[in-house]
Order: structure tokens, then C-alpha cells, then sequence
């Protein structure tokens, strides 16, 4: 991301930025209202958020004044950060607490009026410039929590440290954020299901590998992890201004209806060099499938759907009578197979992209395509799961499933889950399968001994040259199609090693064996009716 440097504002090192950064988190735990890290990053990022804001609109101010525009900035005075942050003496104590949190509040110019989370929830966007719906949309989701205001002045004091207008520091603060965020995920527990481990996402944005002019969506994009591999990806490609246009204007975009990870996906994303994030703040779901239409399409797809939760009535109402399902999972399959762009269809980042053409032959002739990581339960599910996946074999090239092993997702889930890739180059002929071995000696992932993506290599290699082997195989859809569309097929030349199954998975197997039990008894009984008539 290209900056302009304040020759004023020293460089701080990593380590003065690492230094800021435990510094501010020291003092917040001295307060009483916050709870941990679920509590202390939330509220270090919307204070980070409100000083980028500042540096970067005065940046832009600058390169207007230079350029004899006027710029109309996202706030006005006395709710930008040098109005009532800056000044290390400023507003402290209760008075801060009132500015900050009451509706209205005696504001540092002396002034009665809305209090600083007051006007920033009511900004609306003018003239097309959507930085104040953004800006809106985020503390709406936020609320400060600290109890002192004198330790909050002092949390802001050190964030007035770190300089927004310098590439590098931003660089290493991204690096420092998202250890920060890994903590908060590791905190949550069960509140961290929209974590999905960095190798694992920097493997699926390298084989599904999006190219520039290409448009990339993750419609549950929680802290915009998919999509932040997807920009550094994609800025590589970047040759001219016009290239960077088109990637921080017209090519990622994302979904999250939750208010903090979509809080900590704007800041994770600027952190990262994406200056205007594309994130919808509503549920994905809540469009009709019917009218999604080419205009809503989109060429990439990737995503770690939520799976195991249940969506409200209006919301299932928006598909198909036969493929309704409580499953969150298999609403969210459905929603990605329609927005998908059916070839022959450019994007309109596609028609007007840079002029090296990079990636807009390829794309618009084989469509759309996708990488979703998908729960087993998926692939062996039957009734509304089977009709879906039935769908998706005939009307989709389901290409590649990556089953993983055990523990890639702990400490956050032990149920086995799998990477599924798919396009719109046609019906599936055949699904490919590859099983990521763990590595030698090991049993199993751990939350202290995850996923490198060093461990990718062998499938990578395997991916632009494929061939059967010890962990690679394949099968003909007939064969799925004609097995009520399971794709839950084991490697032929595996060995399964029961005494280390995650429970789950041995459940799994379990009712899968009770279910073809059944399956064969009624065969059986049928026959013998049959044959008493």
C-alpha cells in the first residue's frame, strides 16, 4: 500500500511497536471492566481503527491540498482523533468516559453535543463515499467497556505511538495483529468457530490461485482471514497503479453478521493494506437464491462456512422447497454454487481490468470456481444433504477433496473436516481425493503442535501433475451418483486407525454402518415380501 511519509513522525521499530502494543495490553488489564482478551482486543482495535482513520484522512487531505481539491473528510471536528486523542493532556478521566460512551456529552471543544460512539453510529454515507456506512456499521457492533478513564487515556496515549502513514510499521503491525487475534481465537473456545488456521488458508488461496481482475467473496469471511491472503495474493500481480485500483477497489469482498469479528475484519484488512474494505454487515443468507443474478456473481469463492448451527425461518424460506435444511453448513454450499459466475460471463472488474488481460481468458470460459471447508457430515449425509451434493456433482465440476487429518482445526473443533474444490467448467466426471498424512509420528494436531504449510508441498506438487497414489485416488461420479451421492469414500489403500479417531468421527462411522445396516434389512424384507406374494 503506497503511503506518504510524515518526515515528522519518527519509524518505530518492531520492537518499540511490539513494545506499544504489551504495553497497552498491560494496562487494560488493570481495569475492572474488562474480562480477558475476548474484552481487551475488541477495545484496543476500535481505538486502533479510530487512529488509522485519522492518519490516512490526513494523508489524504495532503494529497488534495497538492492537487487543488477540496476534501470532505469522514469526520468532522471534534470526533477525529486529533481533535480529542492527540494531545497526550487531553480529555481524561470521567469526562473521557462521558464523551466517549453517553449519548451526549460535553465535547473537548466545550461544547454540548453527541458523544464520540453517539455520532459515529449515525454517520450516513454522502455522495457516494461509503467510508461513513462503514464507520457506522462498526460501532454499532462496539462498546467500551473500560470502567477507569484514566487507564483508557493512558491505552490511548500509547496507540497515538504508532504511525499509520508508514508502510512498515503497518506491515509489522499486521503481523502483530494477527498473533493478537490467534490469542482472542484461543480464548473463546466455542466462540472462536470463525477461526480457519493460516496454512490451511494460504493452501486454498494458492491452488485456487485468483488473478488480477478476478473478484473474490467469502460470505462468512469472519476476521477476513480468506481474504487477506487473497489481497497479498493478488498484490503480488500488481504491476501499475491501475493494477492496485482494481485490488483495492474492485476485487475482494465479504460477509459477516456478527459485529466483532466484522469489527476485527475491517481492522484486519487495513492492517493488511486493503484501504477500503468490501464487507457486508448483514447475514448472507437473507437474499431469495432465486434473484442472486449474474450481476451478483462473482469468480472465487472461499469460505469456512459456519457448520452445526440453525438459521431462522425467513431465512430458509429464501431456498429451494426440497433443499430447506437447519443446517447452516448446507445453506451456505447452496448460496456459494449460485453465486458462482456461469461461464461465458465476465465480471465487471473483468471488463475493465488492467490492460495485461491477466486471468480474464481463463476465467470467463470455465466460470466461476470455488474452495469450501466442509465438515464430514457433509459428505456422507443423505435426504436434503444428497439432493444438494446431487446438484452440485451434475451441474458442477467437483474436481478435488482434500481430507484432512485429525486436530487441524483444535483447539476449536475435533469433527474431521475436508476441502472441497469446485467450478462451473461443467459436470463432474470424475472426484479426484488427496489425504493430507500427518506428519510422521504424530497422532494428531494440537493447539501447542498445529498445521504448517510447509506440510502442503507434496500436495501442491500433486495438484498441477496428478496421479494415483498411496494418498491420492480417484473416482468416477457414476460411482457416487449411483452410492445416493456419498462422497465420504476412504483411501483404498489407507489403514484406518480407529484407537485415535476423534469421537465424532467414530460416530460418524458408527451411524453410517447402523444407517446401511437398516438400508439392507428393508432390501430384505422387500424381497421376502416379494416372494411370499
Amino acid at each position: 500500500m503506497a503511503r506518504t511519509k510524515h518526515t515528522a513522525q519518527p519509524f518505530t521499530t518492531a520492537q518499540r511497536l511490539g513494545s506499544l502494543i504489551k504495553s497497552a495490553r498491560d494496562i487494560m488489564r488493570k481495569d475492572k471492566g474488562l474480562n480477558g482478551d475476548l474484552d481487551r482486543l475488541p477495545l484496543l482495535t476500535w481505538i486502533m481503527f479510530l487512529k488509522f482513520l485519522d492518519d490516512l484522512e490526513l494523508v489524504r487531505e495532503q494529497e488534495a491540498k497538492l492537487a487543488g481539491r477540496r476534501y470532505r473528510p469522514a469526520l468532522e471536528p471534534p470526533y477525529r482523533w486529533r481533535d480529542w486523542a492527540a494531545n497526550p493532556a487531553g480529555v481524561t478521566g470521567d469526562e473521557l468516559l462521558a464523551f466517549v460512551n453517553n449519548d451526549e456529552a460535553v465535547r473537548p471543544d466545550g461544547k454540548k453535543g453527541l458523544g464520540l460512539f453517539a455520532y459515529l453510529r449515525a454517520l450516513q454515507s454522502r455522495n457516494g463515499d461509503d467510508r461513513r456506512d462503514v464507520i457506522a456499521t462498526v460501532f454499532k457492533g462496539v462498546d467500551n467497556r473500560m470502567k477507569s478513564g484514566y487507564l483508557l487515556r493512558d491505552v490511548i496515549n500509547k496507540v497515538s505511538g504508532i504511525h499509520f502513514t508508514s508502510s512498515e510499521e503497518i506491515h509489522t503491525l499486521g503481523h502483530l495483529y494477527e498473533s493478537m487475534l490467534k490469542e482472542m481465537r484461543d480464548a473463546a473456545g466455542d466462540s472462536g468457530e470463525f477461526y480457519t488456521p493460516r496454512p490451511v488458508v494460504r493452501f486454498m488461496v494458492a491452488v485456487t490461485d485468483p488473478r488480477l481482475g478476478e473478484t473474490v467473496l467469502d460470505p462468512a469471511c469472519g476476521t477476513g482471514g480468506f481474504l487477506v491472503e487473497s489481497y497479498l495474493h493478488l498484490e503480488k500481480q500488481c504491476k501499475t497503479v491501475q493494477d492496485r485500483q482494481i485490488v483495492q477497489t474492485r476485487s475482494l469482498f465479504g460477509g459477516e453478521a456478527k459485529p466483532l469479528p466484522y469489527l476485527l475484519a475491517q481492522m484486519n484488512l487495513l492492517l493488511h493494506g486493503l484501504e477500503s474494505p468490501q464487507i457486508d454487515p448483514g447475514n448472507s443468507l437473507r437474499f431469495p437464491l432465486k434473484e442472486i443474478g449474474d450481476k451478483d456473481r462473482v469468480d472465487i469463492i472461499l469460505t469456512n462456512p459456519p457448520f452445526g448451527g440453525e438459521e431462522e425461518r425467513g431465512i430458509l424460506a429464501n431456498f429451494p422447497e426440497d433443499k430447506q435444511t437447519a443446517e447452516t453448513a448446507l445453506l451456505y454450499l447452496q448460496l456459494i454454487m449460485r453465486k458462482l459466475r456461469r461461464p461465458g460471463t465476465p465480471s465487471p472488474s473483468q471488463q475493465s481490468s488492467s490492460p495485461s488481460g491477466r486471468g480474464k481468458g481463463e476465467g470467463m470460459v470455465r466460470g466461476g470456481r470455488a474452495g469450501v471447508v466442509a465438515p464430514n457430515g457433509t459428505l456422507f449425509g443423505d435426504g436434503v444433504c444428497a439432493r444438494i451434493k446431487e446438484e452440485l456433482l451434475k451441474e458442477f465440476n467437483l474436481h478435488t477433496i482434500v481430507r484432512l487429518p485429525n486436530g487441524v482445526f483444535a483447539p476449536y473443533t475435533s469433527i474431521p473436516t475436508n476441502l472441497m474444490f469446485f467450478d462451473r467448467s461443467g459436470p463432474t466426471k470424475d472426484v479426484w481425493y488427496y489425504e493430507h498424512p500427518l506428519p510422521e509420528g504424530r497422532k494428531t494436531y494440537t493447539k501447542t503442535q498445529p498445521i504448517q504449510f510447509e506440510e502442503f508441498a507434496d500436495c501442491l506438487a500433486w495438484w498441477k501433475d496428478r496421479k494415483e497414489n498411496e494418498r491420492a485416488w480417484k473416482v468416477p461420479v457414476v460411482e457416487i451418483l449411483a452410492n445416493n451421492c456419498n462422497l465420504d469414500i476412504k483411501n483404498p489403500r489407507g489403514k484406518q486407525d480407529f484407537e485415535h479417531l476423534p469421537p465424532e468421527q467414530l460416530a460418524d462411522d458408527i451411524l453410517k454402518k447402523e444407517q446401511r445396516i437398516i438400508e439392507i434389512m428393508n432390501e430384505i424384507k422387500q424381497l421376502l415380501a416379494r416372494a411370499g406374494q
